[in-house]
């Protein structure tokens, strides 16, 4: 049966976006997309973010989850609206509380979410990227847990995540893990919430960044891109400040981009000199607005207000300069129906010494795949593996043994040669059963491995489950990921008359809802 623990996180969330749809209030109209711009799906003016990053720590505020403190969010979400702002971009939340109060509160105030659901938590480490089971549940279950509100305006699928030349093979599993939360929106949701992702402005891959997120087909394409730019700082200009450069550089982009974050503090108060440029000719014809870093004052020295012990909430001069200046702007748009959009995808940039992300994504995890491996094993992890003290560090440990003797390629990713293993994205513990299976080649008597490992038996009703998950083709991943076929391949063997060919349709793995569909 599909392991209850992942199944109630998901359940939950959906209850609770259900409950979402009737509570929040019909003060905003719903955002859409058409070609580079944000419109309002109603009046079919274009919309601007006027926005602020909102992720309040410290006083009374307990937990990291912003938008689930009612007695926080309704005194700000006033202070917002008497700022001009309009949308807020928060960095984390926990899908299991409920939101309501809060959302009705932003929506009262006309205040748009644009929501991270990649967070330090459960996101892709840069250094050592892969997508696995546990982050596709985690993006869904935050997206079911805000879906239905009306002032959902976006999804975050990774910030920051590639900050330079040496990390950039790790957008090739942001993308994946982009095109998935596409897909279970477009599958699960009545309403479509665009989804995107905010990248730094590193010098060496900013070119090849922003056309790789806008390239391939449409779902793995994303819906915006944001860009965290800190360069104008004080009263700097739209030309000395390297505006007009990053400007340019999005002239013939054909899906929206904005500032995901600004804000430069070098000189403080911050004077906001940049937000005439932003909302003006300069660049409200490329760009779709801005997000100010951030609401509350931290040891960073960002804050527009500060919150005391008490949860006292006191705008700074930044909050005061702030409201000055967009009281002065009033951007000048389109219209939905007057506007004909370029939705020309960008050509996928080439891989060079600056950029090392392969166009192949990794392949959609699947419950049922990991499952369905792990059951047909003759040689696993004992029990007592998992539940002993420093349980990852042993993990990582008996996997760096096993990968340093034996191919490890069938449950390894590369994101620079585009090349993914049949389980790579399985838990960690998954795949260390099903190396020690590996390495033991089918012999009980080497299914040791100093007590860690132990002989297994699959049952026949665990073959004949495993048998309802369907493949779409046997070598390919979705959306043109490789799947490392000569590994897969040399594993059947090891596996003997346990009808291998079974797990070798794995090697596309279908998406998540088909394999819950199922097993339920």
């Amino acid at each position: 049966m599909l392991d209850i623990r992942r199944a109630s996180m998901l359940c939950i969330a959906s209850l609770l976006s259900f409950n979402a749809i009737t509570a929040v209030s019909a003060s905003v109209n719903p955002i859409v997309i058409k070609g580079s711009k944000l419109f309002d799906s109603v009046t079919k003016e274009q919309f601007f973010i006027k926005g602020v990053a909102y992720q309040p720590r410290g006083g009374l505020l307990t937990g990291t989850d912003p938008l689930a403190n009612e007695s926080t969010c309704v005194k700000d979400a006033e202070l917002m609206k008497a700022l001009g702002v309009n949308t807020v971009r928060v960095y984390e939340i926990d899908p299991s509380k409920n939101h309501d109060a809060c959302m009705n509160a932003f929506a009262s105030a006309g205040i748009y979410l644009l929501l991270d659901i990649a967070t330090p938590k459960h996101s892709i480490n840069r250094q050592t990227p892969e997508y696995d089971l546990s982050l596709y549940l985690s993006f869904a279950a935050a997206i079911d847990a805000f879906a239905g509100y009306s002032n959902t305006l976006g999804f975050v699928a990774g910030n920051e995540v590639s900050n330079d030349k040496t990390t950039s093979a790790a957008s090739a599993f942001v993308k994946a893990a982009l095109r998935d939360a596409k897909q279970y929106i477009k599958s699960t949701k009545s309403r479509y919430i665009p989804v995107g992702y905010a990248s730094n402005d590193d010098q060496y891959i900013r070119d090849a960044i922003k056309d790789y997120f806008n390239c391939g087909d449409d779902m793995s394409r994303a819906d915006f891109f944001g860009v965290n730019l800190y360069e104008w700082c004080g009263t700097s200009t739209f030309q000395t400040s390297g505006y007009s450069e990053r400007t340019k550089e999005f002239e013939n982009y054909s899906i929206p981009v904005f500032l995901s974050e600004y804000g430069c503090n070098l000189v403080t108060p911050r004077p906001f000199t940049e937000v005439a440029a932003i909302y003006g000719p300069d660049m409200s014809g490329i760009w779709s607005g801005g997000i100010v870093y951030e609401w509350s004052q931290q040891d960073n020295s960002y804050g527009l207000v500060q919150i005391d012990a008490s949860g006292n909430v006191t705008p700074l001069p930044d909050y005061q300069n702030l409201k000055t200046e967009l009281a002065k702007v009033s951007p000048k748009g389109v219209t939905m129906d007057s506007y004909s959009a370029n939705t020309q995808a960008s050509q996928c940039p080439a891989e060079n010494e600056n950029w090392q992300a392969s166009s192949n994504l990794p392949p959609t995890p699947s419950e049922g795949g990991c499952k369905c491996m792990t059951e047909s094993l003759t040689c696993t992890a004992n029990a007592i593996t998992f539940t002993s003290g420093g349980n990852d560090t042993m993990i990582g440990d008996q996997l760096n043994y096993l990968c340093s003797n034996y191919n490890c390629s069938d449950i390894s990713a590369d994101g620079s040669k585009g090349v993914y293993g049949a389980f790579s994205f399985c838990a960690p513990e998954d795949k260390l059963r099903y190396m020690y299976n590996f390495a033991s080649a089918g012999d009980s008597s080497k299914c040791s491995f100093d007590g860690h490992a132990m002989a297994a038996q699959p049952s026949q009703s665990d073959v004949q489950s495993c048998s309802k998950i369907k493949a779409t083709s046997p070598n390919t991943g979705i959306n043109g990921g490789k799947v490392n076929s000569s590994s897969t391949s040399a594993s059947s063997s090891i596996f003997g008359q346990l009808n291998f060919s079974i797990l070798a349709a794995l090697s596309s793995a279908p998406l998540i809802l088909n394999a819950v569909q199922n097993f339920m």
